[in-house]
């Protein structure tokens, strides 16, 4: 067989490339990894493996729609948690025992790169039996507890579309070597064939994102994509279609009966990877802890704004990592500044908390800088009790959600001076609603 001939372990099927990756993200985690084409096929090929159809799962509601859509998929019941209200983490102590009792997971979102308090829900995983699944799309970097995010639980899944910036492909990894396997040929399974025109499509993306940029024309191609129909979100989130929804529901576990909700914003997300995608993708993930460094110094600077906070909340003390939910100061305080051997998280993006938060979007977008990465509304007030258990306590997310601006940290010094050139002021600390532990 001639070099480059399809065969086992040939270079046209892309299985050297993707093994790089693995052991990459292995060597990062201290995990068996299996490479996916999505954060979001990862977690539900994990969720599929791990969870009986009609089970319970708690999760943040200032989360991606997309993964939302991804539990109903696997078959399972989202259940809202209560969340820390200055950096929407999950506050342990506020989900009710009762409800503790009923879960058969739990599921991590660690938004924006801030840690949730993964050691302590570790903890209440064990004594309940169940497995906790880390959601590490934004948080790659990240560290709690003395341990990478994605190192607590029964599986974590990491997309390689946020900071890596390669827009394609994630990683699974499990804790138990032994599952790898089986969680391998789960994916394998899952997959659809690749097609010829998404990897055309993936191969001159970057350069069409470029001129689009270099000419100035971000706002005349929106303009055009709503035109033609192919814009999928008109607001925050998806527009829910509850009929359809419910018909889809009825028919779980079934990811192609989810596919119109699953595939928003990546249509590619269980195709097959290419030769091609594969090897962007692992020249991308090299220069990963070049963006971490610039990534730190974006964090630093941004927390050092009187937007990191609201008046009336102290503000974020160095501290070791995963001493709280935020790991830099009093419990809660504000978003996580302290990381990896006590440095900076390389945050994926910073959530600036402003009293007028769609004024300050406006305001960057007219220096061109485009926000993204926004949760609004809560999971529970988006999509109502008939596909959701709705949060007991549902004012911290409320809040943050309507308050958080997320900033890339790469655009830093811009995005500061677009907010103060605006007049833009940080968010009044809510009445009643104190930073927890946790």
């Amino acid at each position: 067989m001639a070099i480059g001939e399809a065969g086992p372990g040939s270079v046209r099927d892309g299985s050297r490339p993707r093994k790089r990756l693995e052991e990459t993200m292995r060597g990062r985690l201290g995990r068996e990894c299996v490479y996916v084409p999505s954060c979001r096929f990862g977690l539900y090929a994990a969720l599929r493996h791990w969870c009986p159809p009609g089970g319970r799962v708690l999760m943040s509601p200032v989360n991606d729609d997309v993964i939302f859509f991804v539990v109903l998929a696997a078959g399972l019941r989202p259940v809202q948690a209560p969340l820390n209200p200055s950096e929407a983490s999950i506050d342990i102590d506020a989900v009710p025992r009762e409800t503790w009792g009923s879960l058969s997971a739990v599921l991590t979102t660690n938004l924006y790169g801030n840690p949730d308090p993964a050691p302590g829900l570790r903890a209440r995983c064990d004594a309940l039996g169940i497995p906790l699944f880390e959601d590490a799309a934004h948080a790659i970097g990240s560290e709690v507890g003395g341990r990478p995010v994605g190192a607590w639980g029964d599986a974590s899944v990491f997309s390689l579309s946020k900071h890596v910036g390669a827009k394609a492909g994630g990683i699974l990894a499990v804790a138990d070597p032994e599952l790898r396997e089986a969680l391998g040929k789960t994916c394998e399974e899952l997959l659809l064939p690749r097609r010829t025109t998404a990897e055309l499509a993936y191969a001159v993306r970057p350069y069409a994102e470029a001129a689009v940029r270099g000419l100035r024309l971000r706002r005349a191609a929106w303009a055009t994509m709503r035109l033609l129909g192919r814009m999928e979100r008109e607001e925050i989130r998806m527009p829910l279609r509850p009929q359809e929804l419910a018909r889809a529901v009825a028919s779980a576990p079934d990811l192609a009966a989810h596919d119109p909700w699953v595939r928003v914003d990546m249509h590619d997300y269980r195709l097959r990877a290419g030769r091609f995608r594969l090897g962007r993708v692992a020249r991308r993930l090299d220069g990963l802890d070049d963006v971490f460094a610039r990534c730190r110094s974006g964090t630093e600077l941004l927390l050092a704004t009187r937007w990191a906070r609201p008046a009336g909340w102290e503000a974020p003390r160095s501290g070791p990592p995963g001493s709280g939910p935020s790991a830099s100061g009093p419990p809660g305080s504000g978003p996580s500044a302290s990381g990896p051997s006590g440095g900076t998280q390389p945050l994926f993006r910073v959530p600036l908390l402003l009293a007028d938060r769609d004024a300050a979007v406006r305001a960057l977008a007219r220096r061109g800088i485009v926000v993204g990465y926004l949760y609004d509304p809560p999971l529970d007030d988006y999509a109502g009790a008939a596909f959701t258990d709705p949060s007991p306590s549902p004012e911290g997310a409320r809040w943050f959600a309507r308050h958080a601006l997320p900033v890339d940290p790469l655009h830093a010094r811009a995005a500061v001076a677009a907010l103060e050139e605006s007049g833009a002021r940080p968010a009044e600390a809510p009445e009643g609603l104190v930073p927890s532990g946790g």
